[in-house]
This record gives structure tokens, sequence and C-alpha cells, in this order.
């Protein structure tokens, strides 16, 4: 699960949760003329209050922030996650909201007390569960609230060429040792050819090839190293449209082909997927 992906709006329905169970050890009952020792249950102690306000909402609250945390949710009957979630926490508001009319229930009519109100627990439960519902209604619609929640980091730079590297994979301009001949790697020991002694002269020999490089793709494009600035998904090449990974920021990912105004990019375990969203990303 990445929390990058979640929203201001996710924000706001994780608090809005928090909320909810802090009410829910509060007391639900306000009694007049109750003594400061009694015993007033909290949500905890009314199945009704429990199941239709306290945990409809919490679970609710659950369902968005997974939905919108993985990669690909998976579906309830049919159904993703999300729109679940949106569910679950209108219906703990719609309970709440009868609770806050009709704290004792069927008491009053049967020659309960009138002396029976809604409590601070179940008071801040409806704000909760009224904030928690309109923030997963709104956060689709709202600009200010589809926003990242956190800022995505800036990626290391680049080591310069040459460089020891600092990360392992997918970290850009690590330089490879070259091979040793008795002297500093990569270098043959100046004044004794290969092969021959010191001193001595030798036929010419024929220019040595260059160690082969990597073949680049048909056109002008260069394999480069590349950074995201949020999380993005990695589509299959045969063009499905389930994601196959999710790259994330702050780890540097190889550009190894072009197609139009996408990437095809290479993960860690060494899979290759096309980038479809390349805005503001990092090369380098």
């Amino acid at each position: 699960m990445n929390i990058r992906s979640l929203t201001r709006g996710d924000g706001v329905v994780i608090g809005a949760a928090v909320l909810l169970l802090i009410a829910s050890f509060l007391d639900i009952y306000s009694i007049d003329g109750a003594p400061d020792s009694a015993d007033i249950p909290n949500a905890w102690g009314s199945g009704p209050v429990l199941l239709s306000v306290t945990l409809a909402g919490i679970i609710g609250a659950a369902l968005i922030v997974v939905a919108r945390g993985l990669p690909q949710a998976p579906k309830v009957a049919g159904l993703d996650l999300g729109p679940f979630g949106v569910a679950f926490t209108v219906f703990a508001a719609w309970s709440a909201l009868g609770n806050i009319f009709d704290p004792a229930g069927g008491f009053d009519n049967n020659g309960g007390s009138d002396a029976i109100g809604s409590g601070t627990g179940l008071i801040l439960s409806f704000i909760a569960t009224l904030v928690l519902a309109g923030a997963a209604i709104a956060t689709p619609l709202v600009p200010a609230l589809k926003g990242a929640l956190l800022p995505p980091p800036k990626p290391a730079a680049p080591q310069p060429y040459g460089g020891q590297p600092q990360g392992g994979y997918g970290y850009p301009g690590a330089q490879q040792p070259g091979p040793s001949f008795g002297g500093q790697p990569g270098q043959p020991q100046q004044g004794q050819p290969f092969g021959g002694q010191p001193g001595q002269p030798q036929p010419q020999q024929p220019q040595q090839a260059h160690a082969p490089q990597a073949q680049q793709p048909a056109g002008d494009f260069a394999p480069f190293w590349f950074a995201v600035p949020v999380a993005r998904p990695l589509f299959a090449e045969d063009g499905s449209p389930t994601p196959i990974a999710e790259l994330a920021p702050g780890t540097w990912y190889l550009a190894v082909e072009q197609r139009g105004p996408s990437l095809v990019a290479q993960t860690q375990d060494g899979r290759r997927g096309v980038l479809q969203d390349t805005s503001g990303i990092q090369r380098g």
C-alpha cells in the first residue's frame, strides 16, 4: 500500500474516523439529575450504536483508504471498495442522526423518562460521521481535496560519473570496474604490452576491439534513468489495462524505449512495462 497516493480528502476521512473512535468511549446518554458517579454506557455498551454508527463509520473509512492506497483494489460483490466504503459512511451518519433525535429509543413510547438526552459521545459521533460522509463524497468533486496528502519526495541527485554506487539497482552514474592487468584497474601497465616482456619490441597488433556496447533502439532514443514525482502505474506492453507494477517516488528506473508520449520502463526485478503518464519525471 502506497500512502503517497492518498489525497487530502482521505486525510479528512482518517481524522474523522479517529474522532469517531474517541467518541465511542464517551457517554452516549445525558440524564437530568444523574450524579457524577452514575455509570452511563458508551457506544461499546450499546449494540445498535456500536454496529450502526461506530463500526460502520470506521469500516467505511478503512475501505476508502485501502481502495485509494492499493494499485488495484479488490472488489466486494462486484463493487469497488471505494464506493462500498462511501455507502458505509453515509449509513453511519444517517444512523447517528436517528440516535440524536431519539437517544432513548423505545423507552419514550412506553412511559419512559423524558430526562434522557444525547450524551457527549453521541453528539461527537454524529459530528464525526457527518464529516466522514461529507469528505468521502466530496473528495472526487472538490479540487482542493483531490490534491496529494503528502508532498512527493525529491529523488536523490544523480551521482557524478565515476562515483561509487549508493543504493544498488536504480542509481544512475555508477561506474563499473574495468579489467586490471597488473596496474590500475581498467588500464594495462605502461611499458609492458599484453603478452610480451618489458622493453622488447612487439609486432604491431591490430587495434583491440572495444567492449560491446548496449544496442540502442531505433531512432535517436538513448536509454536513461528517471524518477517519478508521484506513484504511477506501469502497464503491460501488450496494451492490457491492468497495471503490472507501480513506480514509486524516490526510486530510479531505466527507460529503455519511447513509444509516442509513453516510455517503456524497467523495474528493479527486471519487468518491463509502459509508463503512460510521463509528466514531471526527473531524468538522471
